[in-house]
């Protein structure tokens, strides 16, 4: 063991390999293994990779719980939402700044942990005073102060891993021109904090209906997700738009065509009231209001 693993590092990881992170570096690994299959060792007519398919079922099988190789820590969440692990800075959702949350330190990623619960998880840093943010650990801060939305180093590194798309820009220049800088910058983020409930594909394919109709409203894009997880039609989406919004000049949205429906969040999310409807009451309230009994009493006054 310990002569193959020598050679192995000789041959391929002299001189050491440039990587960006663990995770491509075992990326490039698993491609060197595979070539190694190929293999033949001096003297031997078969390769290494069929020599273990023979000797496959000889082997014992793996145990059936995994063998945690982390360790645990216990690190304070500072003023900037972030941890100190190994001299690198990891972000965690803002609800705990000023508390210590326990960190699962592992040889590849970095789990922290609420209770049970995994509230966060990022790649593990290699290099000392880096750091990694996920944008929606900032959400409620930037919720509540849009204007640092722009320069925060979370919406950079959402830009550079691509979980910030192209949509998502256009969608937030569209706001911005129709509600300004500061209440379109907000409803961008209401639209990202959809992100924790909806998968990222249904909003994308959202904020894509809601710009080809011209409406940022963060209502529809949660409605047409919704659609797009359930496979309906989203060619009503103009109705929802017209119902939420007004033109310039105060003139309501064109009549909806005939047979649409428009929907709202309320009527998605509530069933059916199964109760028959109430009887018109009308008249009974205007026989028993207090003015309708004076006006009769004076009536038969009159008559007397």
């Amino acid at each position: 063991m310990e002569h193959e693993g020598g050679r192995f590092r000789r041959k391929h990881l002299v001189p050491p390999p440039a990587v960006d992170s663990l995770a491509e570096l075992n990326e490039r690994l698993a491609a060197i293994d595979v070539a190694e299959d190929a293999r033949h060792i001096h003297g031997r007519p078969t390769s290494i990779g069929f020599d273990f398919e023979a000797e496959r079922d000889r082997l014992r099988p793996l145990p059936a719980d995994g063998y945690d190789c982390g360790i645990d820590l216990t690190p304070t969440v500072a003023r900037n939402s972030r941890i100190t692990v190994r001299q690198c800075y990891y972000s965690v959702p803002a609800k705990f700044i000023g508390t210590k949350v326990r960190v699962k330190l592992r040889a590849n990623e970095l789990w922290v942990f609420d209770g049970r619960k995994v509230v966060a998880r990022h790649p593990r840093l290699t290099r000392r005073y880096t750091y990694h943010d996920l944008l929606d650990h900032y959400l409620e801060i930037l919720l509540v102060k849009p204007g640092a939305f722009a320069g925060a180093s979370a919406l950079a590194q959402a830009r550079a891993e691509g979980g910030f798309t192209k949509v998502h820009e256009a969608f937030w220049a569209a706001a911005k021109h129709k509600a300004g800088d500061r209440e379109g910058t907000r409803m961008l983020i209401e639209v990202l904090l959809l992100h924790r409930q909806l998968p990222p594909e249904a909003l994308v394919a959202a904020m894509e209906t809601c710009l080809r109709i011209g409406s940022v409203s963060t209502d529809l894009v949660a409605i047409e997700a919704r659609k797009a997880m359930e496979g309906t039609d989203a060619d009503d989406a103009e109705l929802l738009a017209g119902a939420d919004e007004e033109a310039a000049d105060g003139s309501t949205a064109p009549p909806a065509r005939a047979g649409a429906q428009v929907i709202s969040l309320h009527a998605r999310r509530l069933p059916p009231d199964p109760r028959p409807a109430l009887p018109d009451m009308s008249k009974y309230d205007r026989l028993l209001s207090p003015v309708a009994g004076r006006d009769s009493q004076t009536q038969k006054g009159h008559g007397a």
